[in-house]
C-alpha cells in the first residue's frame, strides 16, 4: 500500500470520509422509499393483477376478469363470459367509455358480427348465443402513458335491445 495517497485525494475526506456524516442518512432513506415502491407494486397497488366480478340472471351468467387497477403504458387483457340458460339472439356487450378512454384497444377474439356506438359507448354484437353454450370474448387493451385518473368502466350484456346484466366496474389509471 502506498506510504501517500494520490494526488488530489486526501485521508480526511475520501477514506474517513469526513464532512459526508448526513449523506448516509440521506441515502438510507431514498433506499427505504424506493423499497416501500416496489414493495406497493408487489402487493398490485399500481395494477395489473385481474379481478372478476360475476352477474347471474335467469337467461345468462356473464363474467368479466379485467384487472381494475392500470398503469401508464400497460398492455393488458379483459375476458368476457357469458354462460347462456336461454337462447340469446343477438348477444351484445356494450362498454363504457371508460374503456376506451386513453386506452387503446388492440384486438377482440373472437371478433364480434357487428360493432356499434350506443349513446357513447362501443357494442360488441357476437350475435346468436345457444343455451346450454359459453361465449368467451378477450379484447387486448395498452394504456396511452398520458392517461391517469379513475373513470367508470361498466359493461352490460343485452339481448338485441333488452339489457340482460350489468357490471358496475370503476378504474383506475396510475402514472
Amino acid at each position: 500500500m502506498a506510504e501517500t495517497p494520490p494526488q488530489f485525494l486526501t485521508l480526511k475526506r475520501n477514506r474517513d470520509l469526513g464532512g459526508l456524516e448526513r449523506r448516509p442518512w440521506t441515502r438510507t432513506i431514498l433506499l427505504l422509499l424506493l423499497t416501500l415502491v416496489i414493495v406497493a407494486g408487489l402487493l398490485n397497488v399500481f395494477g395489473q393483477r385481474p379481478s372478476t366480478e360475476t352477474v347471474t340472471v335467469p337467461s345468462a351468467t356473464f363474467e368479466v376478469y379485467a384487472p381494475d387497477t392500470l398503469r401508464g403504458g400497460l398492455i393488458f387483457m379483459a375476458r368476457f363470459t357469458i354462460d347462456a340458460r336461454e337462447d340469446l339472439n343477438d348477444a351484445t356487450i356494450v362498454l363504457d367509455p371508460g374503456w376506451l378512454e386513453g386506452i387503446t384497444l388492440n384486438t377482440v377474439e373472437p371478433s364480434p358480427v357487428g360493432e356499434a356506438s350506443r349513446d357513447g359507448r362501443l357494442a360488441l354484437d357476437f350475435g346468436h348465443v345457444a343455451a346450454g353454450s359459453r361465449l368467451i370474448a378477450f379484447l387486448q387493451f395498452q394504456v396511452n402513458p398520458t392517461e391517469v385518473g379513475r373513470q367508470p368502466a361498466d359493461v352490460d350484456l343485452y339481448d338485441g335491445e333488452t339489457l340482460l346484466a350489468h357490471v358496475d366496474r370503476r378504474v383506475t389509471v396510475w402514472p
